[in-house]
């Protein structure tokens, strides 16, 4: 059914009313204005019509403001991609300045513009809504957003306005995308390193750490490629959290690595891999995903020809044992090797999903395991019978003897090294299993 945009002012439930179009909790909401600042996606399915929603930054006026600059920015861009627009307003405020600027550009557009007027919560209200027909944009819709008051009609109108546009149903099921979630500590060019990928402004940026507070997810289909990008906000320590937005902005990221198949680690070369780097990659493993580490701002390093490879050493010996995973060194902001990393992305989402014959992996492990026996334990042989994949996401591993319970660590990292050399799981995780086969 094509797109349509939720436009105005901060603070009027642009992302409350974005939220129950979604059915989920993509977008943050608090009581302060100007929390979304990125173009926000999702889909809205109503009697049988699917499209497209976006949630944007409250449009301003003030320029002196570098966030609300680019704010303006990110609401004309999603203005010129819609098909229809939602104009929304605040019954209790009434019309004010930053209403009338919006208007008058939505007066401009050409295409169909609904307005409504939202916290209409009592009856009482209702008689406010009265003024808003002076904004020129015809008879306002009345809606509760939070409670979900008139957005029943509200989307009756919007699929009327869609389907009036010519428009397709937006019917393709993105579930089976791979999902690629760059994540790091606050300014280490996340956002800068999506818009390079899409070679456009799809997030902002600036040089204030905590630019981005939302997850962004983003469709990338280009060069042969096809997955799902999402930007994340900057995640610092816990004890440094200090306010509710950047609490939610941390635990939306923690939740993208959780519905991610590969996360792409992205450190600041001019201050090394730092301890909360490592805890974002312990989170990663411990969620079984795959990851490929960028050390991004390498134009800033004074190199010579061992440079590279010693800062390499220096982040394998850190995040040891785990260190068969692919390590990218980029300049975002001079376009340096950002196809490198979206190579090794899409090399790591490969070894991740691999499926391994159940004859090839016995033919290719069992002589060296015959070899190499695990260890006896107090005067018991311990004999591995075979080996099969587990049908689950994360690269895990089977292994069925007589004593399970007897075999330990040290053997069990001897297993991981014969598979990770024999089938290429670069990047990944391997998650070994020790069945009882009598």
């Amino acid at each position: 059914m094509g797109i349509v945009a939720i436009v105005g002012r901060p603070n009027v439930g642009k992302s409350t009313l974005f939220n129950r179009l979604v059915g989920q909790r993509r977008a943050i909401v608090d009581q302060t204005a100007g929390v979304t600042r990125d173009r926000h996606y999702g889909k809205c399915e109503w009697c049988g019509k699917t499209f497209s929603v976006i949630d944007t930054g409250g449009y301003t006026t003030n320029s002196e403001d570098v966030f609300e600059n680019e704010i303006r920015k990110q609401v004309m861009s999603a203005i010129e991609e819609a098909d229809v627009i939602l104009f929304l307003c605040d019954v209790g405020t009434g019309i004010t300045d930053y209403d009338q600027s919006i208007a008058k550009i939505l007066r401009r557009t050409k295409k169909p513009v609904i307005l409504a007027v939202n916290k209409v919560d009592s009856g009482e209200k209702i008689y406010g809504t009265y003024e808003f027909n002076a904004l020129g944009l015809g008879e306002p819709m009345v809606i509760a957003s939070a409670s979900g008051g008139g957005t029943g009609d509200l989307l009756d109108r919007l699929v009327a306005e869609l389907e009036k546009t010519g428009s397709k149903d937006v019917d393709e099921d993105l579930a089976h995308l791979p999902r690629i979630t760059i994540v790091g500590r606050p300014n280490v060019g996340k956002s800068s390193m999506t818009n390079a990928l899409l070679g456009e402004e799809r997030n902002i940026v600036t040089p204030v750490a905590g630019t981005t507070r939302d997850s962004i997810t983003t469709r990338y289909n280009k060069f042969g490629y096809d997955f799902l990008l999402v930007d994340t906000a900057g995640m610092r320590k816990k004890t440094k959290v200090s306010e509710d937005l950047e609490f939610y902005s941390v635990m939306r990221a923690i939740r993208s690595i959780e519905n991610s198949d590969v996360c792409i680690l992205m450190i600041d070369a001019t201050e090394g891999i730092q301890a909360q780097d490592l805890n974002i990659f312990y989170l990663i493993q411990k969620n079984g995903k795959g990851c490929v580490i960028v050390v991004n701002k390498w134009d800033l390093i004074e190199k010579d020809t061992m440079t590279m490879k010693n800062f390499t050493e220096d982040i394998l010996a850190k995040t040891a044992p785990f260190t068969d995973v692919p390590v990218v060194f980029t300049s975002v902001i001079n376009k340096q090797r950002i196809h490198d990393v979206l190579e090794k992305a899409m090399e790591v989402y490969k070894n991740y999903s691999q499926k391994v014959d159940w004859k090839e992996l016995n033919d290719a492990l069992m002589p060296q395991i015959e070899e190499h026996q695990p260890p006896m334990y107090k005067g018991k042989e311990v004999r591995i019978k075979y080996i099969t994949q587990l049908p689950v996401k994360v690269p895990s591993f089977a292994f069925f003897c007589n004593l399970p319970q007897y075999i330990k660590d040290p053997y069990k990292r001897f297993l991981e090294n014969r598979l990770r050399e024999r089938f290429n799981f670069t990047g990944c995780p391997v998650n070994i299993y020790f069945k009882e086969k009598k």
